[in-house]
């Protein structure tokens, strides 16, 4: 802040123009202004040294001769010496810097005051029980009423450095977040709207940080916009963080669609400078760990499927009949996999059609257009997948796209989105087809589902063939 030169009573010089706030009289009628042009107004100078009080850092003004002038709360605060002790002395050699240090400092300060211009410096200042801090100090000249030759004194305003250094500290680790760090660091405000993005948040987000500002997340977010402004609003709300929150969601300009995970910490920010912590938005910091997580859930998805399995394997060893084995393994498998099994067998004779032999779950097929196990054959069309399946001796897989008549078409549940039908070979010979079903809320089957379904249609081929139902139909 740069300080205003208030008038001092009786005659003016380089060594009178700077004086002690709140010490002068009041300007009769006949004292003009700094300009000239209209009188000096007590409220000025009042307003004046109520903000010099009020300042967060020291503040000391050095008239042309050295005498201070103008010495505030916060200096007093930091050194120790009051004002009615320090206004009036010439100089600060001997009490607010040390003898030794005196002239040093000094010509700190007149080199800077000389340059015409704001300077920084560092020096130590000596407190009055005989301590030294060293301070960092903004030095300013007060540049003389006609505007040029000689300063007509100095002030600079000080603190601490070391804290200054923790501002600073601050400042540098902000702008590194937001530049330089991997972690990605979005600020929103209180409207769930975001004032700063980082650079690794931009680019995984897929957007320009200029465009997210100001915008709402929905715009950049198609899935999971609703799960992270519910993780906004509480922190908003209870000022408590979040950390180690797992977001899913997919980005709008992902034509694919993938699902993308981000773990998230969430961090309310309150104003310093308010009575009382006032909510100014929630930082928000996460990483993309995607990939991390799809690869700890495929494990867990293929150590809970080998599981299955093997519960499959011992319930079937138990069964007398190996088709009521072969059917247990539908139960079993269709956990966690699929919505919907099919257990069709081939005809006997030479129409190379397809049998209903089981369905799971339980009554699902009576109560949608595919047919009950019950010994006809299976009105299936000519392209359809499980008659594929079954020429091929393979897998085939198609999606529906959520349309109902695609489903019905093929006698499957109407609700049908994905299908797979993977055709039973046990000794060179094709004994049937297995279809495994998925809703709209599943994704469709992809490499490592097929792998499964076929792993799980080997078990049923050899239970089928075991229990000669098949006989010499499948040739």
């Amino acid at each position: 802040m740069t300080a205003q030169r208030p008038t001092a009573p009786g005659p003016t010089g380089p060594g009178s123009r700077l004086r002690k706030a709140g010490t002068a009289p009041p300007p009769g009628p006949e004292e003009a202004g700094p300009d000239g042009a209209a009188p000096a107004r007590p409220a000025d100078r009042d307003l004046l040294s109520a903000l010099m009080q009020a300042m967060e850092v020291g503040l000391c003004a050095l008239a042309g001769d050295g005498t201070v002038t103008h010495w505030n709360r916060e200096a007093e605060r930091l050194l120790g010496w009051p004002a009615a002790e320090a206004v009036g002395r010439p100089g600060l050699a001997g009490w607010a810097v040390r003898e030794a240090d005196a002239d040093t400092v000094g010509a700190l300060l007149r080199d800077a005051a000389a340059e015409g211009r704001r300077r920084v410096q560092e020096f130590a200042l000596l407190t009055r029980d005989g301590r030294r801090v060293l301070v960092r100090a903004q030095v300013s000249p007060v540049a003389a009423e006609d505007g040029g030759g000689t300063p007509d004194g100095l002030y600079f305003a000080f603190s601490e450095a070391r804290s200054q250094v923790d501002l600073e500290r601050s400042l540098g680790l902000s702008e590194a977040l937001f530049e330089e760090a991997p972690l990605s660091v979005v600020l929103v405000d209180a409207d769930l709207r975001p004032a700063a993005v980082g650079a690794s948040a931009a680019r995984t987000l897929g957007v320009r940080r200029a465009d997210l500002l100001g915008h709402p997340l929905g715009e950049v977010l198609r899935d999971g916009v609703e799960e992270l402004e519910s993780a906004l609003q509480h922190v908003l709300a209870t000022g408590e963080p979040l950390g180690g929150v797992k977001l899913w969601g997919a980005l709008r300009g992902d034509e694919e669609r993938r699902r993308r995970c981000w773990r998230s910490q969430f961090v309310r920010l309150g104003s310093p400078l308010g009575e009382e912590p006032v909510p100014l938005g929630v930082a928000w910091l996460f990483e993309d760990v995607t990939e991390r997580e799809q690869t700890e859930q495929g494990g867990a998805v293929l150590r809970f499927r080998a599981t299955q399995l093997r519960r499959a394997g011992i319930a079937a060893a138990e069964c007398e009949d190996p088709m009521e084995g072969a059917v247990g393994y539908l139960d079993f498998v269709l956990a966690g996999f699929a919505d919907h099994a099919y257990l069709d067998l081939a005809a006997d004779g030479d129409t190379g059609g397809l049998v209903r032999a089981a369905a799971s779950p339980v009554g699902t097929a009576a109560q949608e257009p595919g047919p009950e196990p019950s010994g006809i054959p299976v009105r299936y069309g000519e392209l359809h997948p499980a008659l594929r399946a079954l020429e091929r001796g393979g897998t085939v897989c198609v999606t529906g796209g959520g349309d109902a008549a695609w489903a019905v078409e093929r006698r499957w549940p109407s609700t049908t989105v994905h299908g797979l039908c993977t055709a039973l070979r046990s000794r060179g010979r094709t004994v049937g087809v297995l279809t495994f079903l998925r809703g709209p809320g599943r994704h469709r089957f992809d490499r490592a589902d097929l792998a499964y379904a076929e792993d799980i249609g080997s078990r049923v081929a050899a239970a089928v063939d075991l229990s000669g139902r098949a006989g010499g139909a499948a040739r």
